[in-house]
């Protein structure tokens, strides 16, 4: 029996995909989510006066710090050298929602888009995590990969995206 997912051998059995033949190549994965909130949360993230500090500096670092450790976290995701990891933060106060853009790069044999969708994702529960106190109705919503570059299936861009 031979699965299309790499994860799974020939028996159906879980394993971790050898990537040993696979050449080195630079590659990049960027990945976004937000988070929704109540407008006085959104103010008191914008202006700063959260009472843990600075809620989006600690995401910032905190998805940084899961981005290197996705390999521990994921059961079958190989550990990689990252070369580059960045978590950015757009703030829309119309829509009281903060997007976080995360972006991972290697020179490897495998590609970094779970780094990348770990980084986001950690970065908005961290933002979650720091502001609960004043709204525990956010939402985390569409963590995503639109951007990977690198392997053998080349430059893939999410549709709407560009």
């Amino acid at each position: 029996m031979s699965s299309p997912l790499t994860h799974f051998n020939a028996a159906g059995q879980a394993h971790m995909v050898d990537v040993a033949a696979k050449p080195e190549t630079h590659r990049l994965a960027v990945a976004q989510g937000h988070i929704r909130m109540l407008p006085a949360t959104f103010a008191l993230l914008n202006e700063g006066d959260a009472k843990k500090g600075d809620v989006l500096g600690v995401a910032r670092l905190a998805g940084i710090m899961a981005a290197k450790r996705t390999g521990e976290l994921i059961p079958l995701c190989h550990p990689l050298p990252l070369t580059h990891v960045s978590v950015d933060f757009k703030l829309d106060a119309q829509q009281s929602l903060v997007t976080c853009i995360a972006s991972t790069e290697t020179v490897g044999r495998t590609g970094v888009e779970m780094e990348a969708m770990t980084a986001a994702s950690i970065a908005l529960l961290t933002i979650y995590d720091m502001l609960k106190a004043t709204d525990k109705g956010m939402r985390i919503e569409a963590v995503q990969l639109i951007e990977k570059r690198g392997g053998k299936s080349g430059h893939w861009l999410a549709t709407g995206s560009e």
